[in-house]
């Protein structure tokens, strides 16, 4: 029985994603277990997971942004939950171009590794193309009256071929040597397909697909690493089961149900150009003339990969990828309109890095060192696990200097950029990186609740002691960062950063990014609000004054501590008055003073 075309929508979007990420959290282990190039590190499958679990989540935000009332408070988040606006964002469901806006954008940030980046810039294409058809087409196709929906379907198709065509080619070019055989060779494949096709979206997905799925069991015998392991591209198999939830979106059923993880496998030893190869098992390993070949690397390369989101403008990027490329090899640049996100492997991790700052801000920074022998990495090179330590604290933090500072006493940080909270794939990520029997989870953000227990869940499924303390500020974190004992009984060392995180008041000031209702009184866009506790207690016109108000109240209830961050916005000055207010005006009182680069807030107090 046909089946019943779909309108490509936002809600067509939102249903992708969530399919796509199902279908890689089923794969995850599978597509890791066949990783070997361009380095066989065991985290290709978890890098696309974050990747579509990032771009998941921002379009679950546009959906709640036309669902629910909005804060008045911005760029945190946090500080909305003390000032509450009456303003609806909107009615009804939000557009096309603004799910697959939102889809490329939280791909974008939220990109991991080689596989990972590459995707992103595949979803940032399609959103090139769709998000040009929603805004100009919509009322042709599904609000004219006179549509028919044979029309809109074709129109619908039509779009998703050129989005897949799109898609392919702006992945090619964001990748600086291209390699056949690779997760590129299988989205051009799907792109001509799709080409190929005509028909509604149904079709042109499940087409899509099957091209893909023919160009993925080619791999091997266009890449001797592939070949030599007997398994099939690591990105290229994940990008199939992305398409495969593309054509479940549009038909209900999924393409490659029953046969994805082991069809595609089990035919690898009778495709031409694979010579040698006997058997498959179940993961991906198979017997190459009689060996055994467990996911071996082709050839040794640089020792780290450096990835970090870059805001710079477009002009200076070709100089950017010149450097990058002199440097080290597996270079993937993508984004634009200011923001990258980039991706090189290199010995030089400085010096990438350095790139970086030359051409703009870099932030979201992450080196990783190839020869360290992780969880994933143990076996799949032949090396010797890692001991693991016995006791880690992994934290969130809301800038670069607060990053750097809990990186000093032994804390293994994620960074938080204002308004793009980190998803729990993120946090389970860390907790991996940790490396350790029994972990201390500090989310440091009343909202991030519910995401670290999730995280905290998944990690201890695998093994790890997790603890999760509900730290609502980072200035909470630092007070049980500061009494954490690695050397005592973990319940212990629990209790008593527990107990230094619940003494400690915590409070910011931030600016109003719109009239509102608060605990205080009506703001208005541009006044300078002081929290605390997570509510709107003062309302000014000065941030140092309204900082000293803040403080003032306070420490009327007493403190013997109090921690100062400070934001890239904050005035100069700021630190020096308050520092001079605590001295003058509260006895054995101290005060301690940091800088937390971009944090979103101007100022973060906190009092123990």
């Amino acid at each position: 029985m046909p089946q019943v075309p779909q309108t490509l929508d936002a809600l067509a979007v939102r249903t992708w994603c969530g399919l796509a990420l199902e279908a890689l959290g089923r794969a995850r282990e599978e597509i890791d277990a066949i990783n070997v190039y361009p380095v066989a590190d065991g985290d290709t499958g978890t890098n696309l997971y974050l990747t579509v679990e990032s771009a998941t989540a921002a379009v679950e935000a546009v959906f709640a942004g036309y669902e629910t009332v909005t804060g008045a408070v911005g760029p945190t988040g946090s500080a909305a939950s003390g000032a509450v606006s009456t303003e609806v964002s909107g009615a009804g469901l939000p557009t096309l171009a603004d799910a697959v806006r939102a889809m490329a954008h939280g791909a974008l940030i939220g990109a991991r590794g080689n596989s990972g980046t590459i995707l992103a810039q595949l979803l940032r294409g399609m959103a090139q193309v769709l998000a040009a058809d929603g805004e100009a087409g919509g009322e042709a196709r599904g609000e004219t009256d006179g549509a028919t929906d044979g029309e809109s379907a074709h129109t619908d198709g039509q779009a998703l071929r050129l989005a897949l065509r799109q898609a392919a080619d702006s992945a090619r070019e964001a990748v600086a040597h291209p390699v056949e055989g690779t997760v590129l060779t299988v989205a051009t494949a799907a792109a001509e397909a799709a080409t190929g096709t005509e028909g509604d979206c149904g079709t042109v997905a499940c087409a899509a697909y099957e091209g893909a799925r023919a160009a993925l069991m080619a791999t091997p015998g266009q890449l001797a690493v592939l070949a030599r392991a007997g398994v099939v591209d690591a990105g290229g198999r994940g990008l199939l089961a992305v398409l495969a939830a593309l054509a479940e979106t549009f038909t209900g059923e999924s393409p490659g149900a029953g046969r994805v993880a082991g069809e595609v496998h089990t035919r690898v030893n009778g495709m031409d150009g694979v010579s040698g190869v006997d058997r498959v098992d179940g993961v991906g390993r198979v017997d190459v003339n009689g060996v055994c070949v467990d996911s071996r690397p082709g050839e040794e390369g640089p020792a780290f990969e450096v990835t970090y989101l870059l805001e710079a403008e477009d002009a200076d990027m070709a100089r950017l990828r010149a450097r990058l490329d002199r440097l080290g090899n597996s270079l993937v640049v993508v984004g634009g309109d200011g923001l990258w996100n980039v991706h090189v492997h290199a010995d030089d991790a400085g010096a990438a890095v350095e790139a970086g700052v030359e051409a703009g801000r870099p932030y979201r920074i992450r080196i990783t060192h190839f020869g360290l022998g992780d969880a994933h990495t143990a076996g799949a090179a032949g090396r010797p696990p890692r001991e693991r330590a016995q006791r880690a604290v992994v934290a969130v933090v809301p800038g670069e200097g607060l990053a750097g500072l809990y990186a000093e006493a032994g804390a293994t940080t994620v960074l938080a950029r204002p308004g793009e909270p980190p998803a729990s794939g993120e946090l389970v990520e860390a907790v991996r990186r940790a490396h350790a029997r029994e972990v201390v989870l500090l989310p440091n953000d009343a909202d991030l609740r519910h995401t670290a227990a999730a995280a905290a869940e998944q990690a201890r499924t695998e093994g790890v002691r997790v603890a999760l303390i509900p730290t609502r500020s980072a200035v909470q974190g630092i007070a049980a960062l500061a009494v954490h004992e690695p050397e005592r009984r973990f319940d212990e060392d629990v209790v008593a950063m527990t107990s230094a995180a619940g003494a400690t008041r915590y409070a910011e000031v931030a600016v109003a990014e719109r009239q509102s209702w608060t605990m205080a009184g009506i703001c208005q866009a541009g006044d300078v609000l002081g929290l605390i506790d997570g509510d709107v207690a003062v309302i000014g016109s000065d941030i140092t004054a309204t900082a000293e108000t803040v403080l003032d109240r306070m420490l009327a209830a007493g403190g013997e501590m109090v921690t100062l961050v400070l934001g890239d916005d904050a005035p100069g000055s700021i630190a020096a008055h308050l520092e001079a207010r605590v001295r003058e005006s509260y006895l054995a009182v101290d005060t301690v003073a940091y800088r937390g680069g971009r944090q979103g807030a101007l100022l973060l107090i906190g009092v123990e």
